[in-house]
């Protein structure tokens, strides 16, 4: 991977006000060595030089030269011949938690907070009853669909445009869900050891297609509240990369949506540095406040967008159905890509989205009711039982990004949620070149009752991770690492 760097002008607002009290080279060692653990500062990225920082700090250099040294003695700096100061983790936290998600199989009275998806809505059934009313008409065709079903087709580009981008028909591919969209733009458009710009944190299993194609992944720190945009155009213009990975709405995890004067920034950014913007919308349905207008699609800021979208958070993940809506004129290499793997979708499936998205392009008024009032019982249950877990609450999306005190790690967490009967991703799962160490993602897709019993379930998995440390006994293993006995704990999805 390439060295890239963090402004000094960043670097400052991450510090914030130095801890009075102690001496300023510590406060500040440890206040860069938590952003370096929590993926602000992804391992990796050159730090500003001492004068550049002393500078934008106010402080003497001799607070840098030593707050520096304390972070190369403890692992999380090193230096580079020609690289300055680069940020580092300790010898094995970088693949602690790794790993992709997937729906997990739980036991009976488990807790599954691993995916962050809904049971099917209301009218699903009777969806399929009028779909199947409509499936001899396809019968007599082979059954590769392989640009999918023209109705369908027709519907999501009418949404696009009602959205702000106009668009038709011939410019949407229907894929088999927004994963096997990703796959289809990467082997259409990435080259092994190809550079691409991706979030940090993000979905895991975007990071996994990303590593799976030969990328070379160039990390964009997104804060817990969203993007810093001139960081992340910076980022992006230093990055040399062919694709750039985003999630402007809604982002998995955080929750964050990003302006429209943001996305200009970022898309003047990718423009000029002729790098693709690969756009995942899997989640731009679920506005569960809808105070304001939603943002414009991305593309409408950067026509070369490729956008990505999904049927599995705004209607029913079952129907494993998405969509590609591509520029004009590159839907052919796209095409061209996808018959490698995949001749097309399910056709019974299209037929049952068509109704879905005729009734309810998005959430339908009563999903958007529960998923509110999930929301509000995890953080009313947060706020009293866990005061000590600070989250931003979301305008949409389906899961809280939620903050752990210092003294406790999300792996330790997560396997002691595991024996507690509740599973949850630690936020290494989500970070690209590891960190992410005190965060975990709780979504609220369980009705509320099942909420608050979670938060319980959480709040004695926090004090078992905690008791090992405040004894001085070791931890518990991370997911899928053997114990002592040499059982495997499972895999957390």
């Amino acid at each position: 991977m390439s060295t890239h760097s963090v402004s000094a002008a960043r670097t400052a607002r991450i510090v914030g006000t130095l801890t009075p009290g102690r001496p300023a080279y510590r406060a500040l060692a440890d206040a860069l060595r938590l952003a370096i653990a929590d993926g602000r500062i992804a391992a990796g990225t050159r730090l500003p030089s001492e004068r550049e920082l002393t500078a934008s700090l106010d402080v003497s250099r001799t607070t840098v030269t030593r707050a520096y040294a304390v972070l190369r003695d403890t692992g999380y700096l090193t230096s580079r011949r020609g690289s300055g100061s680069v940020a580092s983790l300790p010898s094995g936290s970088r693949v602690r938690g790794a790993g992709s998600l997937f729906p997990a199989d739980p036991g009976e009275g488990v807790i599954d907070l691993t995916c962050a998806a809904t049971r099917a809505p209301a009218g699903v059934v009777e969806a399929y009853e009028r779909a199947v009313s409509q499936l001899p008409e396809h019968l007599a065709g082979a059954g590769y669909l392989t640009l999918g079903i023209p109705d369908l087709r027709a519907v999501i580009a009418d949404r696009y445009t009602q959205r702000g981008l106009p668009t038709s028909p011939d410019d949407v591919l229907v894929t088999s869900g927004a994963v096997a969209g990703i796959g289809i733009v990467l082997r259409a458009l990435l080259s092994h050891g190809d550079r691409v710009v991706v979030e940090s944190p993000t979905y895991p299993n975007t990071i996994d297609a990303l590593r799976r194609s030969g990328a070379r992944l160039v990390p964009l720190a997104i804060d817990p509240d969203g993007w810093d945009a001139t960081e992340s155009a910076r980022t992006i213009r230093a990055a040399g990369a062919s694709l750039a990975v985003l999630i402007p709405d809604f982002h998995n995890p955080t929750g964050a949506l990003m302006g429209d004067d943001a996305r200009a920034t970022l898309a003047r950014a990718l423009t000029a540095s002729a790098t693709i913007p690969v756009i995942d919308e899997t989640i731009v349905e679920v506005d569960l406040d809808d105070a304001d207008p939603i943002p414009l699609p991305f593309a409408a800021h950067d026509p070369r967008a490729i956008c990505v979208g999904s049927s599995s958070k705004s209607h029913w993940g079952g129907l494993r159905t998405g969509w590609i809506r591509a520029p004009k004129g590159t839907l052919p290499a796209l095409v061209e890509a996808r018959v490698t793997t995949d001749l097309g979708a399910p056709v019974l499936e299209q037929l049952v989205l068509l109704e879905l998205m005729r009734a309810h392009p998005g959430l339908s008024p009563q999903r958007r009711l529960d998923l509110r009032a999930s929301r509000g019982a995890l953080a009313d249950a947060l706020r009293e039982h866990l005061p000590q877990i600070s989250f931003r609450m979301p305008r949409g999306g389906l899961s809280l990004w939620c903050e752990l005190p210092e003294d406790v790690d999300a792996t330790s967490v997560a396997v002691a949620a595991e024996d507690a009967g509740l599973l949850v991703a630690a936020g290494p799962r989500f970070a690209v070149v590891g960190g992410l160490d005190r965060w975990i993602r709780v979504p609220f897709v369980l009705p509320p009752e099942v909420m608050v019993d979670a938060v319980a379930r959480l709040a004695g998995a926090l004090e078992s991770a905690r008791a090992p440390l405040a004894s001085g006994r070791v931890a518990a293993p991370a997911a899928n690492v053997p114990d002592a006995s040499g059982r495997r704990r499972p895999l957390v999805a």
